[in-house]
């Protein structure tokens, strides 16, 4: 459309949501896309003008369409992109375009399960130098293979949704026994998430060549974590409690062709993986995220950084027979390049809270009640730099009260 022309919403992104219009918000929810400022209406549109199978554009949800397969995606993709810049077809079009002024979205599908990783070379290294500052910062298996953990699909939450302080167990440094309460180390996790869309069978592994086959697109994320409470849990089974409290995604999911001019050449491996895990380059993305605290950017870390690629976590993922399921979501982990100022937790930010960074004009370490997070990520289309959707936040207090007997 023309007044998306040169955005970075243009026809080259398109990506796809789930909404529901402020006008009727007792009409269910609809499948829409993305174009400039607004949203179009894709089920009304594919009834009146889609020439193929219509029933995955108006089931309502992305999950019909995500498990269509390649094919469909493609075929859906290319209809849209001939409408959408088709100056004879805005009779067709205009009709179902909503401002996104008169939107809400919903969460773009329905997490069948969670997976998180812990991709970044840089991340890891920190994370090691901050907690085990006298040993080896990386443990012996992590240039081996894609370390992660299963969360909780239960709370992955929109963008946009508060989330508010999680309680549990801590140990503080003096203490002898731990206690309870709020979270004090209540950090960020700078993220990009793959979706699933089309399942695969129990006992037969997805290999890194079939990534492409399987992954619909992809999402910000933010793994909101409780450093107080991972820190007394994690040994010896890992995040826990500390993670599980929420977890937020953009509302809209980019599809992999929309990043097809954003595939780069993963940074090196050494030592070579073993054969499941190799990957035909280039096999990264050249994605850039910045973080923002109350309306500062505090760090811009580079995705084309990260040491194991999406298509290596879905292998491993799956090396086991461990079956896909539409609307999985599995995650890079922390998003951390080389340099300070590209760093996408608090916790490192700070060096564990103990060297405070600077934003809104004081020094800060970890987050606290009423702040704002924002997640935006950008990368190369075809037509131009292209947005993926991003992911907001704002933190309110710990319920006190619903942890009384």
């Amino acid at each position: 459309m023309p007044a998306a022309a040169g955005s970075s919403f243009d026809a080259d992104n398109l990506p796809y949501g789930v909404f529901v219009q402020e006008s009727s918000p007792s009409t269910p929810p609809r499948l829409g896309v993305r174009i400039g400022s607004h949203v179009v209406d894709v089920a009304g549109l594919a009834t009146s003008s889609y020439d193929g199978d219509a029933r995955p554009l108006t089931a309502g949800g992305l999950a019909p369409l995500m498990a269509a397969g390649p094919g469909v995606w493609g075929t859906v993709r290319s209809w849209l992109q001939q409408l959408l810049t088709d100056p004879a077809a805005e009779a067709v079009v205009v009709p179902h375009l909503v401002p996104l002024s008169e939107v809400t979205m919903r969460l773009p599908f329905e997490v069948a399960d969670y997976v998180d990783f812990y991709a970044s070379l840089d991340h890891a290294s920190n994370v090691g130098r901050i907690l085990r500052p006298d040993g080896e910062p990386l443990m012996p298996n992590w240039r081996h293979l894609p370390v992660g953990y299963h969360g909780r699909a239960g709370t992955v939450v929109v963008s946009g949704a508060d989330v508010r302080r999680p309680c549990g167990q801590r140990k503080p440094p003096e203490a002898e026994v731990p206690v309870f309460g709020p979270s004090t180390r209540l950090d960020v996790e700078a993220e990009l998430g793959f979706v699933v869309g089309v399942p695969s069978t129990p006992g037969s592994p997805v290999g890194t060549a079939a990534f492409g086959s399987h992954v619909f697109g992809v999402v910000g994320v933010n793994d909101w974590s409780a450093r107080d409470i991972q820190a007394w849990e994690y040994v010896p089974l890992g995040p826990f409690l500390g993670k599980s409290f929420a977890t937020s995604v953009s509302a809209w999911v980019t599809p992999l062709a929309a990043l097809a001019g954003a595939r780069t050449h993963l940074p090196g491996q050494d030592p070579q993986p073993l054969d499941y895990l190799r990957v035909d380059e280039p096999a990264g993305y050249d994605i850039a995220v910045e973080v923002e605290l109350n309306g500062e950017v505090v760090s811009r870390p580079p995705y084309a950084s990260m040491y194991w690629s999406p298509a290596q976590m879905l292998a491993h993922l799956t090396v086991n027979g461990a079956s896909l399921r539409t609307g999985d979501l599995f995650a890079s982990g922390t998003i951390s390049g080389p340099d300070p100022s590209q760093r996408g937790s608090l916790l490192e930010l700070s060096w564990g809270g103990r060297e405070p960074f600077h934003a809104g004009g004081r020094e800060r370490t970890f987050l606290e009640d009423g702040d704002e997070v924002v997640l935006r990520y950008s990368a190369p289309g075809a037509l131009g730099r292209i947005a993926l959707g991003e992911v907001r936040g704002r933190i309110l207090p710990a319920d006190l009260a619903g942890h009384h007997r």
